[in-house]
């Protein structure tokens, strides 16, 4: 019997260290298929950038293209004046400040609106169903192309809602549209239509993640609700709230399929600021650098002199989203940073 007994628990002990060596195997199998995709998409992304950046810079210091023309001659053309670049190009520095508005007005759409519907989502409503359904709605409304945010920006806030504002408040300028016609307040109410699943998800990953210590402890404190929401949730979730926004941010910059319903141009008579609150044309039709790109591959004819130069205006685009991500990162780490207690030590 005990024999018996000591080959039962021999053969259990065996069974632990084989399923224990299958997790490990497992867990190594999947950090190495990890890492491996990780290096690929490094890889990939590092090489499209020096090509990039390998034609852009025969074109600037090469002999193609503008004649007699030099490196700084050809970097000025390119930015300010878009001229002798091909038919119909416009300069790229309007088109970056366009794109800069743009940016600015969909994170200010976007940002309140993502984080107090994942707040309700997550602190507020009840955990039904139809709770269930509408995350598993905003999850998939992530998925939607861009180009159907842009016919419902079209149909919706340009004819719907711009049409409106017009009848009620620019009757004495109709039939000439002010605010019913493609501009920047619709393109940035469309893009942030667009990221706002975005923004949604990643701020309640994050809700979701923090430990329910953290609320129990607040109201055993005498907090309120509210209290315990604004005071101590909300800025435990900031990391996941800045990564949301970061998320959008380079969308915004990049994407260009609902701008061409919605407002972007290829050459706009002026600049979207003015010298007036709120300091933006939010009327006005703008120029976007992914748009640029966009018309000068579709609609010009490319010789062999001209794809340096579209080169450069997409290393530009490139150069501008990590300009914007790093502007972003740098911002939640200092707000971040002023959250932290000090060492009293």
């Amino acid at each position: 019997m005990v024999a018996d007994s000591e080959k039962i628990v021999l053969s259990g002990t065996q069974r632990q260290l084989t399923g224990s060596r299958r997790e490990r195997l497992r867990s190594l199998a999947m950090i190495g298929l990890s890492a491996s995709m990780v290096t690929s998409i490094i890889l990939v992304a590092s090489g499209l950038f020096l090509l990039l950046l390998t034609s852009s810079l025969s074109w600037l210091l090469g002999h193609v293209g503008t004649e007699n023309a030099t490196w700084s001659e050809k970097l000025y053309q390119l930015i300010f004046t878009g001229t002798e670049l091909g038919y119909g190009v416009s300069a790229i520095f309007p088109a970056v400040l366009g794109t800069l508005a743009l940016v600015i007005l969909m994170t200010a759409f976007v940002a309140p609106l993502g984080v107090a519907t994942a707040l309700y989502l997550t602190e507020y409503a009840r955990p039904t169903w139809y709770t269930k359904l509408i995350r598993i709605s905003i999850t998939n409304l992530a998925g939607v192309p861009a180009i159907i945010y842009g016919v419902f920006g079209l149909g919706f806030f340009v004819y719907g809602i711009g049409g409106q504002v017009d009848q009620l408040f620019f009757g004495d300028q109709l039939p000439n549209p002010t605010f019913g016609t493609p501009g920047l307040l619709w393109a940035a109410l469309t893009m942030a239509l667009l990221n706002l699943p975005v923004v949604i998800v990643a701020v309640t990953e994050g809700l979701d993640a923090l430990p329910g210590d953290l609320r129990e402890a607040s109201v055993a404190l005498g907090a309120t609700h509210g209290e315990t929401v604004f005071k101590a949730v909300l800025p435990a979730a900031m990391p996941s709230v800045f990564t949301g926004l970061i998320l959008a941010t380079a969308r915004a910059a990049g994407e260009v399929a609902p701008l061409l319903l919605v407002g972007a141009v290829k050459f706009a008579p002026a600049l979207p600021f003015s010298d007036r609150l709120p300091f933006i044309e939010l009327e006005q039709k703008f120029m976007h650098v992914g748009f640029q790109l966009f018309d000068a591959v579709l609609f010009n004819r490319i010789g062999p002199g001209d794809v340096g130069w579209i080169a450069s205006v997409a290393l530009i685009l490139v150069l501008l989203i990590s300009i914007l991500n790093l502007f972003a990162i740098a911002f939640r780490a200092v707000i971040l940073g002023r959250q932290e207690p000090a060492n009293p030590f």
